[in-house]
């Protein structure tokens, strides 16, 4: 089912080459087997190369040096815990309005409440998977220079290989620092250049550190593949771009200065590569994807090649519980544990009037709709228009639990409706079309292709996080195919899916908001086409004829919830912390509470403040 892109089931081999003996003692990592080879014996094969490049890829995926379990990459949380996507998922997700997680495993609890410390086992499990994947890369690139390659004997076809490999190295260091810029700010700094064995990096600013990522990203550009040129899973340019359009569209926050402009460069460079969307939305989060259109760079996951407790093993079998059917999922358990907040939810219900622009059909007519949405009274309150067939009329409303019925005018004999004269209606948005000739109606419910939430046996808001049934589910992530097939693991523990980290539609959106927040180089009509782009695919009738950055925001959520980038945007809106935003259970309080802006940041752990005295620790902690 998979297409694998190169083998990584060499783990074991490249063990010694990645021991960390830096400032964070908890992070070391010994090699003590007799099929473990050291770095001088690795690089001096020059097959091996793109097997220990496979291994850096491998730190986004797995959690260890044996899989699932039994030799971590890191210790201090359990292994399962440890893998990189499932802690950057954590924290981007839990402690905002997309997620809660119905475990108390340690002080996982904080992160929905707010109310982390520097002593909290899962932020610093997430600070310490970030810097062994630094110093893995910092391990292959100080091991890769011209002159060790040159003395090697590495040359022609073989050296033009080893030297892409080492600018995906160099992209691999840069996402794992542009991280760390996200989570932590100001944190300790070390490249390749730097002395092996133990000792205490200095401290690096978060607008120097911001600095340094640039740059490696604009001098690795052109020794990258071109677009869609490369293996599958593996970075291209076009990767590259996508990150500093992210980059740059954060600067603001993690300097102070705005690169709205250089945001919007790197986005077109990105959407005019030849990238499309793929045209269903579902097929993005599914055992196949590989297959699927508008992934620029995914974390690739195989059931049999790369098995942790992370990654979208963690994403599917955790938010399967209640009265979810496994199988329809394409794994063996659910483990009970992620929702959603009514927050999410809602943001579908989408605020729409209906206008001849908005409807996309004829002039307004007289023919409108009245019901309870007020008094039964006065003119209609809603207008039907003009399809051009004759006689019928249509629009679309987002309508209120109500009872309706339809007439010309204000004349009520000739108001018609269901079997009782009334036309009882739930919540929802609906494509309503009338025959005046014949007075027959239809009201077709209309739903987002892309809100896929669970309801059965769900409650929509949250009494109780601990009890799964408490909040929608998410279906989003399977492992099955297009054809409803299950993943290529019979036991349906691990699953195929990989993770979008970065897809063409993040990048549309972030286009339209550098353009409204006054980038140069694009245009807003462009951004309006984007959005509307989206929402067609997504079967949504309700097309945009203006946008705003909260409109903007919204859109995110609405196309990218569960994908890892919902704590960044409301902390570039301001609405992550302070403010008047809340939602379910934000600050420990079930309608939610303001918390302190210093959360905006994640403390350095105690851990590692205790071993570096170099470090200075983030303000509020």
């Amino acid at each position: 089912m998979k297409k694998h892109i190169f083998k990584i089931t060499i783990l074991s081999v490249v063990l010694g080459l990645f021991t960390l003996t830096s400032c964070l003692n908890d992070l070391d990592t010994l090699p003590n087997d007799d099929d473990i080879a050291l770095a001088d014996e690795v690089f001096n094969d020059p097959s091996a190369y793109k097997q220990v490049l496979a291994k850096l890829y491998a730190g986004l995926a797995i959690s260890g040096q044996e899989g699932p379990a039994g030799a971590p990459d890191i210790s201090g949380i359990d292994e399962g815990f440890s893998q990189y996507l499932r802690q950057y998922w954590l924290a981007q997700e839990v402690t905002t309005d997309e997620a809660v997680i119905g475990w108390a495993d340690g002080s996982l609890p904080d992160y929905h409440e707010q109310d982390w410390n520097s002593g909290n086992e899962f932020i610093r499990a997430l600070y310490n998977r970030i810097f062994y994947q630094i110093k893995a890369c910092n391990t292959f690139l100080s091991q890769t220079t011209p002159d060790l390659l040159n003395g090697r004997g590495v040359e022609g076809s073989l050296l033009t290989e080893v030297n892409t490999y080492r600018a995906e190295a160099r992209f691999l260091r840069a996402l794992s620092y542009y991280h760390a810029i996200d989570f932590f700010g100001n944190v300790p700094f070390n490249d390749e250049n730097d002395p092996v064995g133990y000792w205490s990096p200095e401290q690096m600013s978060r607008a120097d550190l911001f600095s340094y990522v640039e740059s490696e990203l604009l001098d690795i550009e052109s020794s990258l593949t071109a677009p869609m040129a490369n293996e599958y899973a593996r970075v291209d340019q076009a990767g590259a771009w996508a990150l500093l359009t992210k980059l740059y569209l954060n600067a603001e926050v993690y300097t102070g200065e705005t690169k709205y402009t250089e945001a919007i460069t790197y986005a077109n460079k990105v959407i005019n590569a030849g990238y499309s969307l793929e045209p269903n939305y579902e097929n993005l989060f599914l055992a196949d994807n590989h297959t699927a259109s508008g992934v620029i760079f995914p974390i690739a996951f195989d059931g049999l090649h790369t098995q942790s407790y992370g990654g979208t093993t963690f994403l599917i079998h955790a938010a399967i519980g209640g009265s979810m059917a496994p199988a329809d999922f394409g794994v063996n358990s659910g483990w009970g544990g992620n929702r959603t907040t009514s927050a999410l939810v809602n943001l579908f219900n989408y605020t729409f009037n209906s206008t001849a622009a908005n409807n996309a059909i004829g002039a307004a007519s007289n023919w409108g709709i009245v019901g309870d949405l007020t008094d039964w009274g006065g003119q209609p309150d809603m207008t039907l228009y003009q399809t051009g067939t004759a006689n019928v009329y249509q629009a679309y409303y987002q309508l209120p639990n109500a009872e309706l019925k339809f007439r010309p005018d204000n004349a009520w004999g000739s108001d018609f409706g269901g079997p009782d004269g009334n036309i009882v209606v739930t919540a929802g948005l609906y494509k309503i079309t009338v025959n005046t000739a014949d007075k027959t109606y239809t009201l077709q419910p209309l739903a987002d292709a892309r809100a896929m939430f669970y309801t059965d046996g769900q409650n929509l808001e949250i009494a109780d996080i601990p009890t799964f049934t408490e909040g929608y589910a998410i279906s989003k992530f399977k492992n099955v195919d297009r054809d409803g097939n299950a993943g290529s693991d019979a036991s349906g523990n691990f699953t195929d899916t990989d993770f979008p980290l970065f897809r063409l539609a993040d990048v549309y959106l972030m286009y339209a908001e550098a353009v409204l927040r006054g980038g140069s180089g694009g245009d807003e009509a462009t951004a309006m086409g984007y959005v509307n782009e989206l929402r067609t695919r997504a079967n949504s009738p309700v097309q945009v004829s203006s946008i705003d950055l909260d409109l903007i925001l919204d859109e995110r959520a609405r196309e990218l919830y569960w994908e890892g980038h919902r704590r960044t945007d409301l902390i570039r809106y301001g609405k992550f912390s302070d403010g008047n935003y809340t939602w379910p259970w934000k600050g420990g309080v079930s309608d939610g509470a303001s918390t302190s802006s210093h959360l905006d940041l994640f403390p350095i752990p105690s851990t590692d403040m205790n071993a570096n005295p170099n470090l200075q620790q983030n303000t509020g902690y």
